[in-house]
Parts: C-alpha cells; sequence; structure tokens
C-alpha cells in the first residue's frame, strides 16, 4: 500500500510537472527556466522538487553534509602527484589502469597482468591523479547541489576555488588531455580506456550551471572553463587515442558520447553536440541486440555493473540529445532493437522481477535503481516507477536521487 500511495504522488504531481516542463534548449540548456542556471543534464523539475522538500529528503541531508567536509578539503591538482608523467610535464593528467596488476612471475612485476574486475589498490594512490579527479569532481557536485538548497554563499565560493585550480590556474591546471590515462605498466604508456576517467567531469560541467546565480564564478572564469572543455572536446575527436576510443564495440564508446556531448554543450559548440546526438543510433545498433540484452557488457566478470550503468548513460545522452533536436527514444535498429527494448530488458530484472543470469562479482542494486529513475523521468512508466519505489528506502539517500528521476 506504501509503494502505492508513493507512486500516485509521483504520478499525479508529475502529470502536472509535465504540462509546464521546461525545455533544454541547446547550448543554452536549461538557463532560460531555471534562473540563468545553464544545466544539460540535470532537470529544474527535479532539483525544485527536492528543494521544496528541504532537509525533509534524506538525500538533501546528506549533500549538504557533504559540502560542509569539502568546505575545508582540497583543492585538488594534476601537479601535486608524486610520480611525473612520460612527458615530463605534471600538468598531463596520468592514472593506472584499473585491472592491471604487477606480475609475480615476473622481476619488478612488469609487464603488469590484467584481472577482470578487480581493481588495483595502486590506482588509487598519490602516485597518480584518479583519486584528485574523482574527489575534485565529488566536491564540486556537493558544493554547487548544496548552494543551490541552501543558498550558502560559502558552498559556491569555495567550488568556485576547486574550479580555478584544477582548471585555470596556470600553476596547477590540467593540461586538457588523456594522453596518460590508465597506462600499464610495462606495456603502454596510456590507452584509450583511459578517456572514461574524464566522465567524472560531466558532474562537474552541471555543477558550474547549479553556481551561476551566485557569482563566485567571474565571466572570465566561466569563459576559461569553457574553452577548456572545448579544448578538451577538440583532443577527443582528433587524438589517435581519442578515435581508437569512438571506435570501440562496448561501454567504453558511449561513454566517450557522453562525455563528447556535454562538452560540447558546456563549449557552445552545437554542431559538434548535434554530430554525436545524430551518430549515436550506431550504438544503439551495435550494443543493444534484439532482445534488449547487451552482450559485450554480458561477458564481463561485472556484468550487471557494465550492463545498467551503460543504458543508464544511454538514457543521459538520449535526454541531451533531445537540447539539440534529436528524439533517439524514436530510433530502431535493424533487429527493431532500441532504448526501449533494452530499457524492458534490463527492468526485468529489477525489484522483485527474476534474478540476474549472468556473472557478478561485486553486485551494486543502487545502479539499478539510478537507472529505473531515469527511466521513469524519460518514460513516464507506472512499473518503472513502482520498481524504482522498491529500492528507495535502502538508496534514497544517494546523490543520483536529488538529479535523476521525475518530478514529485
Amino acid at each position: 500500500m506504501r509503494n502505492l500511495i508513493a507512486l500516485s504522488l509521483i504520478l499525479s504531481l508529475g502529470a502536472s510537472a509535465v504540462a509546464a516542463a521546461p525545455v533544454c534548449e541547446g547550448t543554452k540548456g536549461y538557463s532560460a527556466t531555471f534562473d540563468g542556471r545553464r544545466t544539460f543534464g540535470w532537470s529544474p523539475t527535479r532539483l525544485e522538487s527536492f528543494r521544496i522538500k528541504g532537509l525533509e529528503a534524506p538525500a538533501v541531508v546528506k549533500v549538504i553534509k557533504d559540502a560542509e567536509k569539502v568546505l575545508t578539503a582540497g583543492p585538488w591538482s594534476v601537479t601535486y602527484k608524486t610520480r611525473t608523467p612520460p612527458s615530463g610535464d605534471r600538468h598531463d593528467y596520468m592514472s593506472l589502469g584499473p585491472y592491471w596488476w604487477p606480475d609475480p612471475a615476473m622481476a619488478g612485476g612488469e609487464p603488469y597482468i590484467r584481472r577482470d574486475g578487480q581493481v588495483n589498490p595502486e590506482r588509487a594512490t598519490a602516485a597518480f591523479d584518479r583519486t584528485a579527479l574523482t574527489r575534485m569532481a565529488d566536491a564540486v557536485e556537493a558544493l554547487s547541489l548544496a548552494y543551490f538548497f541552501t543558498g550558502k554563499r560559502a558552498y559556491a565560493e569555495r567550488a568556485a576555488l576547486i574550479l580555478r585550480v584544477w582548471f585555470l590556474d596556470p600553476a596547477t591546471r590540467m593540461n586538457p588531455n588523456v594522453n596518460f590515462g590508465q597506462g600499464v605498466p610495462g606495456r603502454t604508456k596510456g590507452r584509450a580506456e583511459g578517456l572514461i576517467d574524464m566522465e567524472n567531469l560531466i558532474g562537474v560541467v552541471e555543477g558550474i550551471g547549479l553556481l551561476a546565480p551566485s557569482g563566485a564564478l567571474t565571466a572570465k572564469d566561466t569563459a576559461g572553463l569553457q574553452q577548456w572543455f572545448s579544448d578538451m572536446a577538440d583532443w577527443f575527436v582528433t587524438d589517435p587515442l581519442g578515435k581508437e576510443e569512438a571506435a570501440a564495440l562496448n561501454n567504453h564508446a558511449v561513454h566517450y558520447d557522453h562525455q563528447l556531448i556535454t562538452f560540447a554543450l558546456f563549449a557552445g559548440r552545437t554542431d559538434l553536440a548535434r554530430q554525436v546526438a545524430e551518430g549515436f543510433t550506431k550504438r544503439i545498433d551495435a550494443q543493444i541486440a534484439a532482445d534488449g540484452r547487451q552482450p559485450k557488457e554480458l561477458e564481463r566478470t561485472r556484468s550487471q555493473h557494465y550492463s545498467y550503468t551503460n543504458l543508464s548513460a544511454m538514457l543521459d545522452i538520449a535526454a541531451l540529445s533531445r537540447c539539440v533536436g534529436v528524439d533517439l527514444w524514436m530510433h530502431k535498429g535493424p533487429q527493431a532493437q532500441s532504448l526501449r527494448t533494452a530499457l524492458d530488458f534490463h527492468a526485468a530484472f529489477a525489484g522483485d522481477g527474476k534474478q540476474w543470469a549472468w556473472k557478478e562479482i561485486s553486485p551494486e542494486p543502487e545502479m539499478v535503481y539510478q537507472l529505473l529513475l531515469k527511466a521513469t523521468a524519460a518514460t513516464s512508466d507506472a512499473s518503472l516507477a513502482a520498481k524504482a519505489q522498491t529500492y528507495a528506502a535502502e538508496h534514497g539517500s544517494e546523490r543520483f536521487v536529488l538529479r535523476d528521476g521525475p518530478a514529485f
């Protein structure tokens, strides 16, 4: 009964919200109807719903606590790592491939060997930039959301400082490339797969949008950030590593597109964003089977994780594509595969549905919840909303709850 009441509330309030739903207008995003906040993937309706609810919402309480913690943390910079990149320039980002480990049979452990799904803790050390990137992005997200919910200027000022150190200050800024992402000792200095590390920057772009009314970022700061993301987009498109990642046949290609369309929208590059959106149909055709499964992701030791997070990114791209007038929900591939067939396939294993039938060494039910929230927002499907509600009690304080899902 409780789930039915909650569902009725979602649907009744959601129905009124749909009539006046804000529209993402190209590279302007939602700014016209969101008090100048230029977000693209973070819909005003969901965020405004939580702002009204305020401290009654566990996710709002948690993100404010997270913001309080990072008021005195950081800032972070790629120049602070203890190891120098192969280029000799500390401004270049550098990380270790997550599933690569020293070979115990080799002196010095090199070349490293692969253990799929098992993350080498060396990746998180101060020798590399991965942890610093994650903490920087997490802090910007938390601070920008906390500023939105409370209006406390200290949150916006701290976020602005963190952004300047990572992206703008000549002494500490990151060079806009991923030449040395996910390198493997004894094998390669950097891999195409390393581009996926930059996915953390998607939330940074949205966070920058939320900060707009504060004035904490100057016009010069904002222009500098847009130029940085434009330069990174150019690197994605022109560098051999970027081209290799774009040609991937699995989730890496989807995450590549997710990053590129976000960077392009933020940088004011409508043509590039539309190019990504229009070209995404080929990902749907190649990665989704006739019954909706994703064969490449099912091969992994973490098949559920990769299947759900990849489809989740696809839904994000569909939402962003609408900013440039492209409706990916209408596309059907040669086997009638579509976002909807993939969604139906994966939803069958959610809530009280069927048990996941493929190998998964580390289940993450919160990822299922996130996908269901995004799917409900995109489709207004009552059955998906009901499935999502089954996860709410346990995972209702997750940050993604604030930004993914319908208005209520």
